[in-house]
């Protein structure tokens, strides 16, 4: 395993060629093309901060204004979610689609995940300029000290989202209904993650398992880093998180390569 896992430094070079394939297939034939990257986020933003801010308004204090702007808080975390969750969706189906590559002897199966997450990588780094200008709209003022964290979270999350991109990739070829388990779970597991709420509104009989939520400390630590004004202390759960992400990224690449030899037959 370790021997494929350097290996797979060597394969950058296909690896950089396949993202940029994947990002010109993808808006192939569109009419805007790569600025579906922006557009995008910003109906998601549009249409999230219209159902949680009017349709369903937030039941807190009117005097509590740390929320506020709301659409800025939210976008915070939607933005990384996007990212984390179209990648381990779409690595559920990647090995199957690339069933033509996989069967070729010399082709390191493993690379397709691996594209995917940095195709989607991507992606979340178009939709920052826009984050950037609504900063800059609401006036929001950035520790520079605090944002020297944001590559370090943005890191953890890469670490993290590959680890599991090659986890449900291996198990989905031999599991099929994995794929329509994790469309549910991700919805689940969305509302589970204070995204489109603070961690302090969470009950508190129910904070202990939202910290062992992964993407709780991710969202948590991207708000503290862009939104919040002031010194954050979240960052001895990001350490943390760093251990377990490096952790969770050697299991999954051991489960991949435990089964790449039935990838062939069964796609």
């Amino acid at each position: 395993m370790l021997q494929n896992l350097r290996a797979l430094f060597r394969y950058r070079g296909l690896i950089q060629t396949l993202v940029a394939r994947d990002l010109k297939a993808r808006y192939r034939g569109s009419v805007l093309g790569f600025f579906w990257s922006f557009i995008n986020p910003l109906l998601q933003l549009a249409i999230y901060s219209w159902v949680f801010a009017t349709v369903l308004p937030r039941t807190t204090n009117p005097n509590d204004t740390s929320l506020e702007p709301y659409a800025l808080f939210m976008f915070c975390g939607i933005l990384p979610w996007t990212w984390f969750s179209s990648s381990i969706l779409e690595s559920s189906n990647v090995l199957i689609a690339g069933g033509n590559l996989i069967k070729k002897v010399l082709f390191p199966a493993e690379v397709l995940p691996v594209v995917t997450v940095f195709a989607n990588m991507v992606h979340f780094f178009l939709g920052l300029p826009i984050l950037a200008a609504f900063l800059i709209y609401y006036q929001r003022p950035i520790d520079p000290l605090e944002l020297l964290w944001f590559p370090v979270i943005v890191l953890v999350q890469l670490v993290l989202t590959l680890g599991l991109a090659l986890l449900v990739s291996a198990l989905t070829v031999h599991f099929r209904d994995l794929r329509d388990i994790l469309g549910n779970l991700m919805m689940v597991w969305f509302f589970a993650t204070p995204i489109i709420y603070p961690m302090s509104q969470a009950p508190e009989g129910y904070r202990w398992l939202l910290n062992l939520n992964p993407m709780t400390h991710l969202a948590i630590s991207y708000q503290e880093v862009l939104f919040y004004i002031g010194p954050h202390g979240h960052w001895h759960w990001l350490v943390m998180l760093m251990g377990a992400s490096v952790l969770v990224f050697l299991a999954g690449y051991f489960v991949f390569d435990r089964l790449r030899d039935s990838f062939a037959e069964e796609v």
